[in-house]
């Protein structure tokens, strides 16, 4: 099946060629060399999802119902096939299998990560998108723990603009474009280590909890 935007298709064949290699190679990087899957996403122009949905609660933000993910451990082989199905989708990382994601402010969440690397804190990656937001990629289980966490840790009545993501969301991988409102961008790209197994979410949360109550 075609994938287009908004029923048109928006690059000639050799545009489309290059950017589908580029995308098969990005997923085979996630997948291949972080362990990650990877499901294929909807893009948006001008706030339309490619979805076809006008009501869409997300455009350019969900998985492509009819695209079956490409699983850990593909191949660029892999990858190319099945990148090649849906040309110009966006890549999207399910949270709650290798990952889920503390989600905070991107001022708060940079200015955080500054304050975490100089305590020497551990860390996984970390991405910042478009929308403003931080994601600090953690072991999974953070988001089902999260209110214990908080609460164990004084912060459970705060009006903290943190959540988490874990187990059905989805976030963007670099350096796809969500919403049609840019690209996410790593502040701190996967390595190996921290890939395959991000820090618990407890020894980053005091830190980003306070950050986010004082801003």
């Amino acid at each position: 099946m075609g994938f287009t935007i908004g029923g048109i298709r928006e690059m000639r064949s050799g545009t489309r060629r290059r950017g589908r290699a580029a995308g098969a190679t990005a997923v085979a990087e996630y997948t291949g060399l972080w362990g990650w899957a990877v499901a294929p996403g909807a893009r948006a122009a001008a706030g339309v999802c490619s979805c076809g949905d006008t009501a869409c609660a997300a455009p350019g933000a969900h998985p492509l119902d009819f695209a079956g993910e490409v699983p850990p451990g593909a191949t660029l082989d892999m990858a190319s096939d099945a990148w090649a199905e849906v040309p110009g989708a966006s890549m999207l990382l399910p949270a709650g299998r290798s990952f889920d994601v503390l989600d905070v402010p991107e001022a708060a969440g940079r200015r955080a990560l500054v304050r975490m690397e100089r305590m020497g804190l551990p860390l996984g990656p970390v991405s910042v998108t478009p929308t403003g937001r931080t994601q600090f990629f953690v072991a999974p289980g953070a988001a089902a723990g999260l209110p214990g966490l908080l609460y164990r840790m004084g912060w459970d009545d705060a009006d903290l603009d943190l959540r988490a993501l874990g187990r059905g969301a989805y976030v963007t991988a670099p350096p796809s474009d969500l919403g049609g409102l840019g690209p996410v961008r790593w502040l701190r790209p996967p390595v190996p280590d921290t890939a395959a197994a991000p820090p618990q979410a407890r020894l980053l949360l005091g830190t980003l909890a306070y950050i986010c109550h004082r801003w």
